[in-house]
């Protein structure tokens, strides 16, 4: 069947997941097209794509990255501006190169840096507590991952000072359409890793600790070549990219959440134990990343949906997150959830987020530190709280509470 009959018997989506909603928006228009239909068309980019919506199919995509290549990496901008290392890599090369870098993100590198992140996190909260308001996501949600970000790498946290403003541009130009301030940013942020690239090759420090030294000294593959200088800019670049902005957001809807939701708020405070578990739980319920783009590299055919070579298809994780043939009553947080780590949040297969730990480890110790200092707090304004599209996050989120 050619795409063209194909499109007038699937419906066709035209909503833009790249605008801005009220917070929560983007998951209501997610929810209602995965009721409406198990597979879409969407015309809202210049190549469309297919969307699948629900769980086992948006599974099947992940665990199948010989068919669902990610030559594209997101459905919603399928030409790629950034060059990301190891994300756009497949096969044995992703692998290589996901082994030079794993050594810092598995459980016991992550285990090693709890000490700091908690000491750095109670640091943060402790410098707010007295003013009784802050703007959550602006002075404390951004601070406090990239300070940690930076000492993973080696790098002094006083960095963060400017470090933090060009994340912010970065991340603020693409979602918006500022290509100029992201690039501009992106340039300052490659930059710096290009002096600490520069200086490390002079004076290489302990790659075990070191995640710089250990890019300059590390060899791949059977001829055991090193990487290339821009080869390392970029995964400086992507571990930027991919860990600062992501659990910005997850920060900003948890204690949105929780500053809305007294209940929920009450057990965490009564019961630190169970903050693993709502660590889950969250990001079942507020996935960040809503999609994953994949471009297919031969014709397959899945239950009537027949893609052919060159198509792109949108792997719905917003929508399998809460599809309710999976997690019964999706759209409520519940401790305890049965099956609650089977969410796509991270999403699945080989290219499953290499920081995962990193980022429970984060989200945890916040949720423990913030509730141990500042148990009650409120959105402290009634002014409307924007969503941003495509990677979401809240723009803003004004918390006030009795210093």
């Amino acid at each position: 069947m050619a795409m063209s009959e194909q499109i007038q018997q699937c419906p066709v989506s035209h909503t833009d997941y790249r605008s801005t909603t009220a917070p929560a928006g983007h998951y209501d228009l997610l929810d209602r097209e995965r009721e409406a239909s198990r597979y879409h068309f969407s015309d809202t980019t210049e190549r469309g794509f297919w969307m699948l919506t629900r769980y086992d199919d948006v599974l099947k995509g992940f665990q199948n990255p010989d068919t669902f290549t990610n030559d594209v990496t997101s459905a919603l901008n399928p030409e790629r501006g950034i060059d990301l290392l190891p994300q756009q890599l497949g096969g044995e090369e992703h692998a290589r190169l996901r082994r030079v870098v794993n050594p810092y993100f598995s459980p016991a590198a992550v285990r090693r840096m709890e000490p700091f992140a908690t000491a750095r996190c109670v640091e943060l909260i402790e410098e707010l507590r007295p003013l009784g308001r802050c703007d959550f996501v602006a002075e404390f949600a951004i601070r406090y991952p990239t300070d940690v970000f930076l000492d993973l790498l080696g790098l002094p946290t006083s960095d963060g000072a400017f470090f933090v403003p060009w994340v912010e541009d970065v991340f603020g130009g693409i979602f918006t359409g500022d290509a100029e301030r992201a690039r501009s940013a992106s340039a300052n942020i490659t930059d710096y890793f290009d002096a600490r690239v520069r200086e490390r090759r002079r004076n290489p420090l302990d790659p075990a600790v070191d995640l710089v030294s250990r890019l300059v000294q590390a060899r791949r593959g059977a001829d055991e070549e090193p990487l290339t200088h821009d080869e390392i800019l970029t995964v400086c670049l992507t571990l930027t990219m991919a860990g600062l902005d992501t659990t910005r957001s997850a920060l900003g809807y948890m204690f949105w959440h929780l500053a809305r939701h007294d209940d929920d708020r009450a057990t965490l405070i009564g019961d630190p134990d169970a903050v693993p578990a709502a660590v889950e739980e969250f990001i079942r319920l507020y996935p960040l990343v809503i999609q994953a783009g994949r471009e297919v590299s031969r014709p397959v055919e899945l239950d009537g949906l027949r893609l052919d070579a060159g198509e792109v298809v949108w792997l719905g994780i917003g929508s399998a997150n809460r599809d309710p043939r999976k997690f019964p009553e999706p759209g409520t947080f519940r401790l305890g959830r049965k099956g609650v780590n089977q969410h796509l949040g991270f999403g699945a297969g080989p290219h499953r987020c290499l920081g995962m730990h990193l980022a429970r480890v984060e989200l945890a110790i916040v949720l423990r530190e913030w509730h141990r200092r500042i148990p009650h707090y409120r959105i402290a304004s009634d002014a409307p709280l924007v969503e941003r599209g495509s990677q979401l996050t809240l723009m803003s989120l004004p918390l006030e509470w009795d210093a």
